[in-house]
C-alpha cells in the first residue's frame, strides 16, 4: 500500500510542531491532496485543530497503546482514501513512556510506520548552536528517518545566513522557515493548546501560517520526501487484538450509541468510534450544552472528555438534558463516562472559584478544581471483577486532570507503566463505567465489544417494554 507520509517532530514541546502541521494541512488541502492527520500520543487538542484545517477526521496512534502490528494496521485504516498523511509528534521526538523510554515516543511511531521525519527547530535566540542540536537529534536516529529541518521563529535574513552552516555541519537539508508572527500565535493552557472554538480568528491565523510556510519553504521537496516513504505491506497474520475480537462473533442486531460532542465535550479518539462502528454500532452525536434530550434511539451513552468546567453555568442550566440522562440511567442504559463526562455526572461540580453547580447527580459526590495536576500519564486499567474486560483483563489509556472527586471509584486499578505506581479508579454501577481515565479501545477491543453487548441487551429490554 503506497502512502505518502511525513512526521513533523521537534526536540521538545512548544517548538512549533502544531503551527507547521496545520500550515501544511492547509497548503496540501488547497492543492487538492485530500490530506489527513495523525497525532502521535494521547493528545486530543492538536487533532481538534487538524480537523478544523483539514476538513477530515484526525486520528491518534501510540505505540504504548498498541503494538507495532496493530499500530500499522490502524495507520493504514487512517490513511485510506487520502493523498498524504501528516503525523504530528508529541513532546520531543525521542520522549516516550516515563519521558525516558522509546516506547510511546514519536520516534517509535515513525519507526513502526516507516515514516520520514522533518524536524521543526525553534531557532529564536540561537545561531550556529542549532547545528549541534540537530546533529545530536540525528545521532539517535538509528533508522535514518530524519530527512529535513524547518526553522521556526527566525527572520529571513538570518535564515539565509545560518541555513548553509547547518547543512554543512549536519548533512541534513534545511527545507525552509516560519517567521515569528505575533498575529499567528496559538494560545495554550494546562492540556496544551486551547480548543479551536476558543481561538479568535482561527481561519485567519491558519491562512497566515500556510501563506508564510508556502512562501518560505520548499513544498515540492516536502512532497518528494513524503512520496519516498516505503510501501506498507499488511501483516500476513492478523494483529492479536483484532483476531481476538473477530473470534467472538456479535449478534446480528444493530445498536445505537449516543456520543457527546460540543464545545464542552470534544475529547474522543476516532479509532474508538471506528471500532464501535466496525462491531455493528450506529454512532449518533448529541450536545449536553444545547440539546434537551439524548436521541431517542440511543441504546448506550458515551460522555466524552473535554472542558465542562468552562461551561458550567450553561451546562447546569440545561436541567432538561440532565434529568433526561438521569432517567435513562435509572432505566439501566449503559453509560461510559470519561474525565469531563465523569465530572458532569456528579451531584455537585465546583468551579475554580468554589461556586457550586448542580450536576446530573448519578454520582453522589462533589468534584472540585485543585489548582494542580492530580494525575498525569499513561495507565493500564485492570478490573477487580471481570465485566467489561472478560478475557484480557486490562485496557490502556491515560489521565490528565486538574479536578478531583470525593469518589473516584474503586472497581478497577490503574497502574502506571514506568514506575508501577497504582491507584483505585472507576465506578461501575449496573452497565456503566465512569471515571477519570481516557481509554483507547483498540488496546483491548473486548471493551468495545462489551459496550455493544450491553447496548444490545438494553435495546431488547426497550423493545419488550414498548
Amino acid at each position: 500500500m503506497n502512502i505518502s507520509r511525513i512526521m513533523i517532530a521537534a526536540p521538545a514541546s512548544a517548538g512549533g510542531k502544531t503551527s507547521v502541521t496545520i500550515a501544511l494541512l492547509g497548503i496540501f488541502k488547497e492543492a487538492g491532496y485530500n490530506p489527513v492527520s495523525v497525532k502521535s500520543g494521547p493528545d486530543y487538542i492538536d487533532p481538534l485543530f487538524h480537523r478544523e484545517i483539514s476538513g477530515v477526521e484526525a486520528y491518534n496512534l501510540d505505540t504504548y497503546f498498541t503494538n507495532e502490528e496493530v499500530t500499522r494496521q490502524l495507520f493504514m485504516e487512517d490513511a485510506k482514501g487520502h493523498g498524504i498523511v501528516f503525523m504530528e509528534g508529541v513532546m520531543g521526538l525521542y520522549d516516550g513512556v516515563g519521558g525516558v523510554l522509546e516506547e510511546g515516543s514519536s520516534y517509535a511511531l515513525a519507526k513502526a510506520t516507516d515514516t520520514p521525519i522533518i524536524l521543526v527547530i525553534n531557532a529564536k535566540g540561537a545561531g550556529r548552536s542549532l547545528a549541534p542540536l540537530i546533529a545530536g537529534m540525528k545521532s539517535f536516529d538509528d533508522a535514518n528517518l530524519i530527512r529535513g529541518v524547518i526553522l521556526n521563529r527566525i527572520s529571513e535574513t538570518f535564515y539565509k545566513t545560518v541555513k548553509p552552516v547547518i547543512e554543512a555541519e549536519t548533512g541534513i537539508e534545511v527545507l525552509g522557515f516560519l517567521p515569528e508572527k505575533k498575529e499567528a500565535v496559538l494560545s495554550s493552557r494546562h492540556l496544551g493548546l486551547v480548543t479551536p472554538n476558543e481561538v479568535e480568528h482561527l481561519k485567519e491565523i491558519t491562512r497566515c501560517l500556510s501563506k508564510e510556510l508556502k512562501k518560505n519553504t520548499n513544498i515540492g521537496r516536502i512532497t518528494e520526501i513524503a512520496d519516498s516513504a516505503p510501501e506498507m505491506v499488511e501483516d500476513a497474520q492478523e494483529p492479536d487484538n483484532q483476531a481476538e475480537t473477530e473470534s467472538l462473533p456479535l449478534p446480528d442486531a444493530v445498536c445505537t450509541i449516543a456520543v457527546s460532542r460540543d464545545e464542552a465535550f470534544q475529547f474522543f479518539y476516532e479509532e474508538n468510534l471506528r471500532l464501535l462502528r466496525n462491531l455493528g454500532a450506529k454512532i449518533v452525536f448529541f450536545s449536553p450544552l444545547h440539546d434537551e434530550a439524548v436521541p431517542k434511539e440511543a441504546d448506550a451513552l458515551i460522555l466524552t472528555g473535554g472542558y465542562p468546567e468552562l461551561y458550567l453555568e450553561k451546562l447546569c442550566e440545561n436541567r432538561k438534558m440532565m434529568e433526561y440522562i438521569q432517567s435513562l440511567s435509572q432505566n439501566g442504559i449503559p453509560i461510559i463516562a470519561e474525565c469531563g463526562g465523569f465530572l458532569y455526572l456528579h451531584r455537585i461540580i465546583k468551579d475554580r472559584k468554589g461556586k457550586e453547580y448542580q450536576g446530573v447527580g448519578i454520582i453522589d459526590a462533589s468534584c472540585a478544581y485543585t489548582g494542580k495536576s492530580v494525575r498525569f500519564g499513561y495507565v493500564e486499567i485492570h478490573e477487580k471483577k471481570e465485566d467489561f474486560l472478560k478475557e484480557k483483563n486490562s485496557i490502556k489509556g491515560h489521565e490528565f486532570h486538574y479536578y478531583d472527586s470525593e469518589n473516584n471509584g474503586s472497581d478497577c486499578v490503574a497502574k502506571k507503566p514506568f514506575d508501577g505506581w497504582s491507584h483505585d479508579c472507576i465506578i461501575k454501577e449496573g452497565n456503566s463505567w465512569m471515571g477519570f481515565p481516557h481509554l483507547y479501545y483498540p488496546s483491548n477491543p473486548e471493551f468495545a465489544k462489551s459496550i455493544i453487548l450491553k447496548a444490545l441487551e438494553y435495546h431488547e429490554r426497550k423493545a419488550d417494554d414498548e
